[in-house]
């Protein structure tokens, strides 16, 4: 039997050195691994660059990362709701490399099939475009996007077994399925670790061939960026 589980957050993070490429599931807030950024910064693993849609906020995800300088360069589609993010991209600080969300979740899913590129029509003529290879199809202009070469993926779940085969609820879906084996060493940290053979396959998102290890984290606070709601009347 196939048993991809590790004690903890610090043996699942075995092998991360600074200047390493690394991606993080998430969107927002929704969806991250936050014991294992957590253990990043508590590690103080330096100039990574960070392959994410956004950098969650301030105080919390990858903005912990950001306030200790860990982060050299972001690759993500969003500034978001991250002051100190977009204070250190305007003063020269970090390196951004902005990429329109569609692309990036492109990326990750090309390397996680282990296709070298592809042609899209998102960004054509923009400064996205500028020093990339450019094609026709059907009488309409693409551009050519590279997949991700990352040496990490961290992806979060909501339920995983020994076997590394996940489940995720509801929007924390988002980036973590198209990150899993997008990396040359994919982690999952689910919410809840089974035996392997306790899924139903039939609800499995993510076949354990594509992790390569799973932990069980603790106290996740699954914080909201923007919290709404609405009046009673």
């Amino acid at each position: 039997m196939i048993n991809k589980k590790v004690n903890n957050v610090q043996d699942a993070l075995q092998g991360i050195e600074n200047g390493m490429t690394i991606m993080l599931g998430g969107f927002g807030l929704c969806g991250i691994p936050e014991n294992s950024i957590a253990e990043l910064v508590k590690k103080e693993t330096t100039d990574l660059t960070c392959i994410s849609n956004n950098a969650g906020v301030d105080d919390f995800g990858l903005g912990l990362l950001l306030q200790k300088r860990q982060i050299k360069k972001m690759i993500s589609s969003y500034v978001g709701e991250n002051a100190e993010f977009e204070r250190q991209m305007l003063s020269g600080e970090l390196e951004v490399d902005l990429i329109p969300q569609g692309t990036l979740a492109e990326r990750c899913r090309a390397a996680q099939a282990g296709i070298p590129a592809f042609f899209t029509p998102a960004g054509y003529g923009t400064e996205v475009a500028e020093g990339k290879e450019v094609r026709e199809f059907n009488g309409k202009m693409h551009v050519m996007e590279h997949a991700f070469n990352a040496d990490f993926a961290i992806v979060k779940a909501w339920k995983g077994d020994e076997a590394g085969n996940l489940v995720f609820k509801g929007t924390a879906r988002n980036f973590n399925p198209c990150m899993a084996g997008a990396a040359k060493i994919t982690i999952a940290e689910v919410e809840e670790l089974l035996p392997a053979g306790s899924l139903d396959p039939n609800e499995i998102h993510i076949p354990g061939i594509l992790v390569n290890r799973i932990f069980q984290g603790v106290k996740y606070e699954k914080r909201i960026e923007q919290r709404t709601v609405r009046k009673i009347f």
